[in-house]
């Protein structure tokens, strides 16, 4: 009874509508032809007519303890526990968790490319970083830091989904994008790149990645200059500040080898 008091009690937060599946009752605990042990007789009272349907009900076989009561409790239960995850968002012990991994991720990748095209222990130079290495589709020249940060993208999202999305995955994804919704006027997902924002890692309310909770670019910069003060940088700040439209609880961030997460401050 106790058990079953805990439960309606869960239960009373969900709609209405949750509550009515609890109203049927199919089975007992009580066993075919006695009593189960340990079962108060003022419980098996209230259920004496559910016991006498599972005689006919399969499903009461197959179900254990409390949960032989209603085969649809379990159920009813998991629709109120989906109903509450789906207003989650991670806490400020879990964001911290999140930071930490997404900084080790940055470090993981920045040193296994460099030393994986330089050498053990080995990093480009400011001449190596600004070396001309091919051209865009646009004719822009492409230089061997945005090379070289493209492959460590290419480590730290791998690092990112073995480690950041096993923990929390409804809550994290990597590189979503967004547009403007024109019938509400705010971005949501989408598939089109006009105007659109792909921010690389979203942390978001479960399994709802259009309430975003933060933003977190990374970036490997690779003179010296640009390692020293990373949001020191036009295009940058630029770019984070397009963030601000997609939700403000957290200020977008960047996530660099050198100094961690690096936040914007807010306008």
């Amino acid at each position: 009874m106790i058990m079953l008091s805990k439960q309606m009690g869960f239960l009373a937060v969900v709609r209405w509508w949750v509550l009515g599946f609890l109203l049927p009752v199919s089975c007992a605990t009580t066993a075919p032809g006695g009593s189960s042990p340990g079962t108060p007789a003022r419980y098996e009272q209230t259920v004496d007519s559910a016991t006498n349907a599972c005689g006919k009900n399969p499903a009461c076989y197959t179900q254990r303890g409390s949960e032989a009561i209603m085969p649809t409790l379990p159920r009813v239960v998991g629709v109120a526990r989906a109903v509450g995850a789906a207003f989650r968002v991670l806490e400020s012990a879990e964001l911290a968790r999140v930071e930490h991994l997404l900084v080790q991720c940055a470090k993981e990748a920045n040193q296994e490319v460099n030393e994986r095209e330089y050498g053990l222990g080995k990093r480009p130079d400011d001449a190596e970083c600004e070396r001309v290495v091919g051209y865009d589709e646009k004719g822009n020249k492409v230089r061997r830091r945005m090379e070289l940060g493209r492959l460590k993208h290419e480590v730290a999202f791998a690092c990112v989904r073995r480690e950041l999305v096993r923990l929390f995955p409804d809550n994290i994804s990597v590189e979503p994008r967004y547009g403007p919704d024109p019938r509400t006027g705010r971005y949501a997902l989408t598939q089109v790149w006009a105007k659109s924002l792909k921010p690389d890692i979203v942390v978001h309310f479960s399994k709802d990645p259009n309430r975003v909770q933060c933003v977190y670019d990374f970036k490997f910069p690779c003179t010296t200059a640009s390692k020293s003060n990373p949001l020191d940088n036009t295009d940058v700040l630029k770019q984070l500040r397009q963030y601000e439209k997609l939700g403000r609880p957290c200020s977008p961030s960047i996530v660099t080898p050198q100094l961690g997460v690096s936040h914007v401050s807010p306008e």
